[in-house]
């Protein structure tokens, strides 16, 4: 704050003395030069920084973590023994990116391999990584690389409501054998079948498959005494798809794709779970009527004494998300825990990401006598202990107006779990997160990293250490290794250095809060100041918007990156409104079937609260800009709050929630699909439209159908609405490029400083 301050004093002592001068001129012409700056800043930036390291991991055994660090634009894996403290390279990159390029066929830069994440073999010989949808295994001896592809949609038991239908199974290679190794389990025509180890037996233990109503072979679950089997039984939903023609080809021809793409309210696929007596055989029934309406079923997990499977069911309208246990003897089913809300659960895994977050998390404690389980029960995101035989809740663990936003680990012996929250320190910024300890009955809350700043932990497998990864917007990163069962401090790893970054102009963001629309909840954000800053001067203002209810989005942690629009002289701000994610439940319950709000009342009020305390932050021609969901935002801030907004640009936005994917619109929006889509759509209040709008889409955009961007486009039309639209063949949800970055600067330019871009066709930039 004593940043903020000192330009406030400085804008506030030479504002009287500029404005009596009545000078006009506020902002200058820009000439190619400064476009160019602009296009290649963050390129230049890049290569400013040294040894800022990114996230850490343990390799298997927990002896050594692995983290790639970035040293004036070069990324390097280093290794570090915790033992010893002994750092070094973690294997050769140069050779390791020639021995990929060689097989690969591919051109990979050593200084930037194409992965975050490798594991050792137990001999420290071989190196298995990913990319995309390959997996590669490269002998450190020789740097002999070999690889196999793989479907990364297979395995995963969500896949198995909104997002995929397995195709009817008849391949009896692909099989699974049980604990005891008497019996195969396999997928033939679509039905569970049993071989003896033998191969003597082929028993069918299903006879109700069918390819409109199909066993999963992904799906097949042991009992640990082999007594039993349980599968999910899938009948399909509707299948809808989405036609791409890509124009951006190397040949005269254009290609066409087609992509499995389910919008709210179609028909989904139905996973019902079926159970198995071996012995029988026989096949049990197992009653859905506490799983009769399913989004979604999670996995099937087997209790180690085999008395039963759970399974987590998430009720299709995001009101009731629930866990259930089947009884293996009976096929009865029961309910342990009801998680229930009036508008909606956030059924993402608690921790999704650093930013990102959901609130579900299960933990079985001493194999189901006793569950820690994740809800906002009451108002905040906290943990609770449940009796795993009865449901009955036995005591809330975590309490107060702050949210659990990670679960790190759970010790069922000490009975004690380690996690990360935001909120907890009413003299810092609510987002910023720290890592803790707390016992089991709530007591003994320990905070573990002091320092005020956004931190991170990763604990090794063993749980012997863990790793603390810790930054402000204004302070690089710092990172140290840490003893778990004392937390002493044994050896600081890395501290990034910017000192060449700072010399060459670059400036941190300035946080800035201020109260919402209901008068007390403080709302944050951050200011980039333009290039140059001059507090006596007056500066135009556009604002960066994502606004999408599944996480909070203005940074917390060092970032290099610098706006564009920075360079040109604009301010560009960055704001969680009401509606996102990590604050209190009544903080995001305000987008529920209202994502036009965007946390726009909010918004504005922040703006006009900074321009109360800074002179020189001009709001008299508010631009905005944002990609997709943040598209669809800067869309809805011309039509619902055209007094304040005036310039927007939008990319690859979703316009219009009913043409978009069906889980997350109907997270937000409700189900059925009522009323409430129309009003948040654009398409639908195209007519609104008021300022100055870009659109841009990508081609082949595989996230928000480009359809969104053509209905808003066709509406705006029959409006008789001008607006202008930039369309990339051959582009997708994040790669509209800097043919598009440079339109958007354009139109800011044009429209918010009234100066007109360089003709880019006469006199082009080199941007190399």
């Amino acid at each position: 704050m004593s940043r903020i301050g000192a330009l406030t004093r400085a804008a506030r002592g030479s504002a009287t003395q500029t404005l009596a001068k009545g000078s006009k001129s506020l902002h200058p012409p820009l000439a190619p030069a400064d476009f160019k700056r602009a296009l290649t800043i963050n390129d230049r930036y890049g290569g400013l920084t040294v040894n800022v390291p990114k996230m850490p991991f343990w390799l298997t055994g927990g002896e050594a973590l692995v983290y790639r660090r970035t040293s004036h634009g070069e990324q390097q894996f280093m290794q570090v023994d915790a033992a010893t403290g002994f750092k070094r390279p973690a294997f050769d990159q140069a050779r390791l990116a020639a021995a990929l390029n060689k097989v690969s066929h591919e051109s990979y830069q050593a200084g930037n391999l194409p992965f975050d994440r490798f594991e050792l073999s137990e001999d420290g010989r071989r190196l298995d990584f990913q990319i995309e949808d390959t997996r590669w295994s490269c002998d450190l001896a020789s740097y002999d690389c070999t690889s196999t592809t793989f479907d990364a949609r297979k395995g995963d038991p969500r896949e198995l409501s909104h997002r995929y239908t397995p195709p009817a199974e008849n391949n009896p290679d692909k099989s699974n054998a049980s604990p005891d190794g008497k019996w195969i389990a396999y997928i033939k025509n679509c039905n569970v079948f049993l071989r003896s180890e033998d191969g003597l037996q082929d028993v069918p233990l299903s006879r109700d498959g069918a390819e409109g109503n199909c066993y999963v072979f992904s799906t097949l679950s042991w009992s640990p005494d082999s007594r039993h089997l349980a599968a999910y039984l899938v009948r399909p939903g509707y299948r809808r798809e989405v036609r791409y023609l890509n124009s951006s080809t190397d040949q005269l021809e254009r290609e066409y794709s087609t992509i499995f793409y389910p919008r709210p309210g179609d028909v989904l696929p139905l996973p019902q779970p079926v159970l198995f007596d071996i012995a029988g055989p026989r096949q049990i029934v197992i009653d859905d009527a506490l799983f009769s309406n399913v989004f979604e079923l999670s996995a099937l997990r087997w209790w180690a004494d085999s008395r039963g499977f759970t399974f987590e069911y998430n009720q299709r309208g995001h009101q009731l998300y629930r866990l259930v246990e089947v009884d293996a003897a009976t096929g009865h089913g029961r309910s342990l825990i009801d998680e229930t809300s009036e508008t909606f659960v956030d059924y993402l895994p608690l921790g999704h990401g650093q930013e990102d977050a959901g609130k579900i998390f299960r933990f079985d404690v001493d194999d189901g006598k006793e569950i820690i389980w994740a809800s906002e029960r009451d108002g905040y995101e906290h943990l609770y202990l449940f009796n795993g035989r009865t449901g009955a809740l036995e005591n809330q663990i975590t309490r107060g107006e702050w949210v659990v936003r990670r679960v790190n680990h759970v010790d069922p012996v000490k009975r004690q779990i380690w996690f990360e929250a935001s909120g907890m320190n009413p003299q810092e910024d609510p987002y910023w997160v720290h890592a803790y300890r707390i016992g089991f009955d709530g007591k003994g809350l320990t905070a573990l990293t002091p320092e005020p700043a956004n931190h991170h932990i990763e604990f090794s497998p063993d749980r012997r250490y863990y790793v603390d990864l810790w930054s402000r917007i204004d302070l690089p990163p710092r990172m140290a290794l840490y003893r778990a069962s004392d937390n002493a401090k044994l050896q600081q790893i890395e501290t990034a250095d910017i000192s060449e970054l700072v010399a060459a102009g670059w400036q941190p963001p300035l946080s800035f809060h201020s109260k919402g629309r209901d008068g007390k909840t403080d709302i944050w954000g951050v200011l980039h100041l333009p290039a140059n800053f001059d507090p006596t001067k007056k500066y135009p203002v556009v604002e960066n918007i994502y606004a999408g209810p599944h996480g909070s989005f203005v940074p917390k942690s060092f970032s290099r990156w610098t706006e564009p629009l920075t360079q040109l002289g604009f301010v560009v701000a960055q704001i969680d409104g009401m509606g996102t994610n990590n604050r209190s439940r009544a903080f995001h319950d305000v987008a529920w079937k209202n994502l036009k709000d965007a946390g726009f009342p909010d918004r504005i009020l922040w703006h006009k609260a900074a321009a109360a305390q800074y002179p020189w932050y001009d709001i008299s021609n508010v631009g905005i800009f944002g990609a997709s969901a943040g598209g669809q935002s800067a869309v809805s801030a011309l039509l619902f709050h055209p007094d304040f907004y005036k310039v927007a640009v939008a990319k690859n936005g979703c316009y219009d929630n009913r043409i978009d994917k069906t889980w997350w619109n109907e997270l937000w929006m409700g189900w059925p699909v009522g009323i409430e889509y129309s009003q948040s759509s654009a398409v639908d209040n195209a007519h609104r439209l008021q300022g100055k709008l870009m659109i841009a889409v990508g081609e082949m955009d595989d996230n928000v159908d480009p359809f969104c961007s053509f209905q808003l486009a066709d509406r705006l039309i029959k409006a008789g609405k001008d607006f202008d639209m930039v369309y990339v063949p051959g582009a997708n949800h994040h790669t509209l490029g800097t043919y598009t970055e440079r339109k958007l600067l354009d139109f800011f330019v044009r429209n918010i400083l009234g100066q007109t871009p360089p003709d880019w066709n006469t006199k082009p930039i080199e941007l190399e």
